[in-house]
């Protein structure tokens, strides 16, 4: 796990195709591991999955438990697995959202849709609870990997809002009691500065 891009931060620049999710996945694991993302250890995957995305993507990891980063870090792994799995359904509708608009060519779309879902049941921005850098990379990671749902937010909704909003979209009901974004109250909290 030691790219020169990815220690700097750099992940929001043209990479090559195939190597995209392995610097935005080094990443993700990294700020977990630091305590800077609202992820559990096994990043919102199953056993099996994260098992295969690090042996994939970084064998050196493979030993590895939260048991082994610390007390404090595995007891906070283990809440975070513990607050994922009582919002399980969330996530799981979350994910198929997700999955509904893949690019579909890349078996490692599956992995990114069950650790953004994870980072959605967070409390900060999904940019944040993602430990990425900005907005902009994570736009650019739901772009690669999720184009069909990505480009439907044409209005730069904030992405948390945005997945929300189509999930209720989907079963015809609306949270919002606005007849239209533009009209709400609440304008800033979707549409405001991330800061």
């Amino acid at each position: 796990m030691g790219s020169a891009a990815a220690h700097r931060g750099d992940t929001t620049q043209a990479v090559r195709h195939d190597r995209a999710n392995h610097l935005w996945l080094e990443r993700i694991v990294r700020s977990q591991r630091d305590g800077l993302s609202c992820l559990p250890f096994h990043l919102g995957l199953d056993e099996r999955s994260y098992a295969e995305l690090i042996r994939t993507h970084f064998p050196e990891l493979a030993g590895q438990t939260s048991a082994s980063l610390g007390s404090l870090a595995h007891e906070c792994s283990e809440l975070r697995e513990d607050l994922l799995e009582m919002r399980r359904d969330e996530w799981e509708e979350l994910r198929v959202l997700l999955l509904d608009g893949r690019r579909g060519d890349d078996p490692e779309e599956l992995w990114m849709a069950s650790i953004v879902a994870a980072a959605c049941l967070g409390g900060d921005h999904l940019w944040r609870d993602l430990g990425l850098e900005s907005r902009e990379t994570l736009r650019v990671l739901l772009m690669h990997n999720f184009p069909h749902l990505a480009e439907r937010n044409v209005k730069n909704m904030r992405w948390k809002k945005f997945f929300y909003k189509q999930l209720c979209e989907q079963d015809g009901g609306y949270v919002c009691r606005s007849p239209s974004c533009e009209q709400c109250p609440s304008h800033h909290d979707c549409f405001g500065a991330e800061i």
